[in-house]
């Protein structure tokens, strides 16, 4: 297996991160563009493998549908295929094809779509045969497994005929995710009326516009947890607005009390290092793609901290949990799980003169562990995974031994 090393850095001198964009903002604008039959001009596009394999899909149009490992495509695509009639087959890598799509499918056959399993039951790959008649105006599905399931169906919906009315049950994760999801459609012209656990949208075209996607929160996170984790040291993260549709900017807040101060400046935000306030307890559940960020950065300066709102990171690219447990362990420190699906760090004491980090065909994984080399030599094995979010990661990273 391939590895990269990094050696021990404990500080660096200034440095500027030419971040990437959003594949979350990518991936949406790219099946509204879809859905207005390409009429937009959309700008600065993710280069991430998951916005380059939607974009590939979408222009090819082949029979199968094969999104590998990318999880937003999956289920953006499944709807799109549906609402616009067509004969697809969808499947993936043998890990997409482990993670479920029972409940988007559920309410797409609802709708009245026909949709087959052409393996286990609730999970890719699947036979989509389009949908002729809209057989209702209105669902139920659940808030708490992935709101991706949700920012599929609503952005589809304008589509619809009848239009749609969601009642979403139980607790609503990821919330901002589907907020995103709502400010994108309106760029486009779409509006979407949500009260309550209702979101109404009702039949209506979206407008050709002009729309360039910001950069990446989710990226910027690493670079905050670097600053958190070094002796000394600042970075400017170039394209960052201060009004973000990424609830990932919620990394801002949380490094506060780790030691990072973020400032907006014309083109990016600068961070520096400031005193730790503290942290006792964090909520996830907005935020679910921070978590081994936080998780790791909490690790490594000696923070203890309660976190919540992790259910959905058992079925992400890997068993994020599990992942986290095993790989914290070899540097001293535990993530244990504890009552009502509450989970404690506990930070490491002692740090060995070498870590190697097992990635577990898991972006985030590699990338969430680059900051480890503050204190330690490291080996991060197959770190060629980062390119299903931020294919320039390792590059970057480079730029501040220079």
């Amino acid at each position: 297996m391939e590895t990269l090393i990094l050696e021990q850095i404990n500080s660096f001198l200034p440095s500027r991160i030419p971040l990437p964009s959003s594949k979350s903002e990518s991936n949406r604008a790219l099946i509204i563009d879809a859905l207005t039959e390409g009429e937009n001009r959309l700008l600065n596009l993710a280069e991430a493998r998951d916005t380059q394999t939607m974009i590939r899909l979408l222009k090819e149009n082949p029979p199968i549908f094969d999104v590998l490992d990318a999880g937003t495509t999956m289920r953006f695509l499944t709807a799109y295929a549906v609402v616009t009639d067509q004969y697809k087959v969808m499947t993936g890598t043998p890990r997409m094809c482990e993670r479920p799509i029972g409940i988007l499918v559920d309410a797409l056959r609802a709708l009245g779509a026909e949709i087959h399993y052409m393996n286990k039951e609730g999970f890719p790959p699947l036979a989509i045969h389009g949908l002729k008649i809209q057989k209702t105006d209105a669902l139920q599905i659940r808030g708490d497994v992935s709101s991706q399931y949700i920012s599929a169906l609503l952005m589809v919906a304008p589509k619809l005929p009848k239009g749609l009315t969601l009642e979403l049950t139980g607790k609503v994760g990821s919330r901002t995710y589907i907020e995103m999801t709502i400010q994108l459609m309106k760029a486009f012209g779409v509006s979407c009326e949500w009260k309550g656990n209702l979101i109404k949208v009702k039949h209506q075209d979206y407008k050709p516009t002009v729309f360039s996607v910001e950069s990446d929160w989710s990226g910027a996170s690493y670079w905050f947890s670097l600053i958190a984790c070094a002796d000394k040291g600042d970075l400017f993260l170039e394209g960052l607005k201060q009004n973000s549709l990424q609830g990932d900017s919620k990394i801002v807040e949380i490094m506060d009390h780790l030691g990072v101060k973020s400032e907006f400046k014309v083109g990016g935000l600068q961070l520096t290092k400031q005193e730790v306030k503290g942290l006792d307890a964090f909520d996830f559940s907005d935020c679910p793609d921070l978590a081994q960020t936080v998780a790791v950065t909490c690790a490594i300066i000696g923070q203890k901290v309660r976190f919540t709102g992790l259910e959905s990171l058992r079925i992400k690219e890997t068993d994020r949990i599990y992942a986290l447990q095993q790989e914290l362990l070899k540097f001293g420190a535990k993530l244990e799980e504890d009552a009502n699906e509450a989970f404690t760090l506990i930070p490491s004491v002692k740090m060995p003169n070498e870590v190697k980090i097992h990635t577990y065909d898991d972006h985030r994984m590699a990338m969430a562990f680059m900051p480890l080399m503050t204190k330690t030599r490291v080996i991060i094995e197959d770190p060629e995974v980062v390119n299903k979010s931020y294919p320039s990661f390792w590059k970057h990273v480079a730029l501040i031994n220079n």
